[in-house]
């Protein structure tokens, strides 16, 4: 499920949500959407792949820890690219799993280093990350 759409009054000038089963076979999906739809929002080349490395590894995170659904929202202001990935998962690792090396992740540090910033909020349903990505666009 998708949701894309313009805000002229809003806080931000782009914003979509991606709903997914938090499952590794659903990252690569994650990463199409995220490109894609950096692209038609003029989001430069460079930003874009910093972006989609970012969700890379936050959906990843989302499809190995989580329990049910991952969300990944992008939200495109000015200046800055917004990304939120949600999932109902807690911090407990689950065993190792038997997948494609581009499906499970490389560990936050790649997210630190590309973000501005990064935030990680545990709840009763579950764990968000943000982070925010410089963004020329």
């Amino acid at each position: 499920m998708t949701d894309s759409e313009r805000t002229s009054s809003g806080p931000c000038s782009h914003r979509a949500t991606l709903t997914l089963p938090a499952r590794e076979a659903h990252v690569s999906a994650a990463r199409h959407f995220t490109a894609d739809l950096l692209e038609c929002w003029s989001v430069p080349e460079s930003e874009r792949d910093s972006a989609v490395l970012i969700v890379d590894e936050l959906t990843a995170n989302a499809a190995q820890y989580g329990r049910e659904c991952m969300t990944l929202v992008l939200a495109l202001d000015h200046d800055a690219l917004y990304i939120v990935v949600s999932d109902s998962g807690t911090a407990v690792e689950r065993g190792p799993h038997d997948v494609a090396p581009d499906e499970h992740g490389r560990g936050t540090g790649i997210v630190t280093y590309l973000a501005q910033s990064t935030e990680v909020h545990q709840t009763c349903s579950g764990r968000e990350v943000r982070a925010c990505l410089r963004c020329s666009a």
